[in-house]
């Protein structure tokens, strides 16, 4: 099956290599010092230590030298991110860049800060009932349409009628607006599919063991009727697969993800993933600090669409699978062969020309 990126008109394209976030935005010699904060919303996935943050922190030292940021994560309790978020105001911030745990009750978070002059960059998931001042992100719906249409058209090329059979659909957090926003992707392209969806499950907090655990229960229920798995991101994707070795179900239906973790990745080139999206944080991060930069000095970011009444800029990331891997992943930097092809995942990986 032929591989794609999936493309939304008036959506920002941004090719995967440029992580600088130049291109993005004009750059402001405006601020030279200011307090900037970065909050972001769990632990659970790895993104936020190892991408997110570090992309965010080394544009800001390029546009901004003298600014200070702080980094808080609130580890999926939105009562910490509220205690955080009034504590990086307490110590000065102006500018506020905000991944809620908690998207409706971000809204307050939002109203306090503007209230005192503060800036407020909602990030990655946005806030629905209180526009912040912008919104970055990947585009959360065209990740959910784009990874539905992939794993329809992989089921289709193989010939795999519906029959009996379905799919199962396993969405992210119930708190979280931008897991709303993949779930209405990904019925926009399972509905029309021709491919029944058999169940559905609302992840708390995204929390892997949570999709695992109703996977299970699934999996009794349905058994072989079970034709693949849409799930909103690579830890509930995890999740199924793990629910379907435990029950002894081999091969496993191709079960879709999101984010291209490493774990994802090695999942893919064993054959049991078969595809994730790759969305390198560093993207959304180095936008967010352009944004943050150009508010702070009285400008006003270029916005490519408008989200919940808030001007925003959304990228567009590519659908990876095993037939792309290498070009997407490996070619471009994003996870090196010798971080990926550890221990048994090495025969797969020269399998897929990944050496």
């Amino acid at each position: 099956m032929t591989s794609f990126v999936w493309k939304l008109t008036g959506a920002a394209v941004l090719t995967l290599g440029l992580l600088s976030g130049t291109a993005a935005f004009a750059q402001s010699a405006k601020v030279t010092d200011a307090t900037v904060a970065f909050l972001m919303p769990d632990q659970a996935s790895t993104r936020y230590e190892q991408h997110d943050y570090p992309g965010f922190a080394a544009e800001m030292k390029k546009l901004c030298p003298g600014c200070k940021v702080i980094y808080q994560n609130a580890d999926a309790d939105a009562s910490r991110q509220q205690q955080q978020f009034n504590s990086v105001i307490s110590q000065g911030a102006k500018a506020i860049v905000l991944d809620p745990v908690d998207s409706t009750a971000a809204a307050s978070l939002v109203k306090l800060a503007q209230s005192q002059g503060v800036k407020v960059i909602a990030y990655d998931r946005p806030i629905p009932s209180t526009p912040a001042d912008f919104y970055v992100s990947f585009n959360n719906e065209g990740i959910g349409k784009a990874i539905a249409d992939s794993l329809v058209q992989h089921l289709k090329s193989l010939k795999i009628e519906a029959g009996d059979g379905g799919l199962l659909q396993i969405n992210g957090s119930p708190t979280d607006a931008a897991a709303g926003l993949i779930k209405k992707g990904i019925h926009t392209g399972l509905d029309t599919s021709g491919y029944p969806i058999l169940a559905e499950y609302d992840t708390p907090e995204w929390a892997p063991p949570k999709a695992q655990q109703w996977a299970s229960g699934q999996i009794t229920r349905f058994g072989k009727k079970i034709l693949g798995v849409v799930a909103a991101n690579d830890g509930t994707g995890g999740g199924a697969i793990a629910a379907f070795k435990a029950a002894g179900v081999d091969p496993v239906p191709p079960v879709t993800g999101n984010d291209a973790t490493i774990a994802a990745l090695q999942l893919i080139v064993a054959g049991d993933q078969y595809n994730t999206i790759s969305k390198p944080s560093e993207i959304v991060a180095a936008a967010a600090a352009n944004v943050a930069v150009q508010l702070l000095s009285g400008e006003t970011p270029k916005a490519e669409t408008t989200l919940y009444d808030t001007p925003s800029q959304l990228f567009i990331p590519a659908v990876v699978t095993a037939e792309n891997l290498k070009a997407e992943i490996i070619d471009k930097k994003i996870v090196t062969a010798a971080e990926l092809c550890t221990g048994r995942y090495a025969e797969g990986c020269k399998k897929l020309g990944i050496n």
